[in-house]
């Protein structure tokens, strides 16, 4: 039988509520491919960011591994974000959530042989933040508003990134800005939260031009 997320752990929370949202049937538990920073140093990778999907494919098998800064961890335990999401947790859970997106994401795409980019995972990550953040929060227009400023505009990129980056950092928070507004505008102001869940799992299930065109199309 197959392993499934614990939802005694915030990141198997977070990938229980992930694989909910979007209809997944549970497979492995991120838990047990969580890599600590002892282990992530000893591979000599270039970037030590404080959240990092690891992947190697050899043979045909694909490796997979999650490190998400301990601190971050320590935070959603002691502020847990189902009893309030604000400023001494917001942060944290974010990067956890983009943590555990790359990693539900990979471990679908993987289970229909379908391959991905790292643009596609980043661009997913960013709508699953707003997305997840957004429910977590209530789901009314004006926190949807604050939530994108706060996603989308009130940041700065990590200074080691190189210029591939950098670019498709931007281009994964540009898209997943005008897709979230659109979401706002079309449903969130509505209120009609099951058709935007609706269209959200289709979204999920498309390749990565699929999502840019769809986006071009909705916003």
């Amino acid at each position: 039988m197959a392993a499934t997320a614990s939802d005694a752990t915030p990141l198997g929370r977070l990938q229980r509520g992930l694989e909910q949202l979007y209809r997944i049937d549970p497979t492995v538990a991120v838990e047990d491919f969580v890599v600590d920073g002892e282990a992530r140093d000893r591979m000599g990778l270039l970037r030590a960011p404080r959240e990092q999907l690891l992947l190697r494919e050899e043979d045909g098998e694909l490796s997979i591994g999650l490190f998400v800064d301990a601190a971050v961890i320590d935070n959603l335990v002691r502020h847990d974000p189902s009893e309030a999401l604000d400023d001494r947790n917001f942060s944290a859970f974010v990067l956890a959530v983009e943590g555990v997106s790359h990693f539900v994401y990979t471990v679908f795409c993987a289970g229909a042989e379908r391959p991905i980019s790292a643009l596609e995972l980043e661009l997913q990550a960013e709508v699953d933040k707003y997305i997840t953040c957004l429910l977590v929060g209530g789901g009314a227009r004006p926190h949807s508003e604050r939530l994108r400023r706060r996603l989308f505009e009130d940041f700065s990129f990590e200074p080691d990134l190189d210029d591939a980056e950098r670019h498709r950092y931007r281009v994964a928070n540009d898209n997943a800005q005008r897709y979230s507004a659109s979401l706002e505008r079309r449903f969130v102001g509505a209120g009609r939260t099951v058709d935007m869940l609706g269209e959200l799992r289709r979204f999920y299930r498309m390749s990565l031009v699929g999502k840019l065109d769809f986006i071009r199309q909705a916003a």
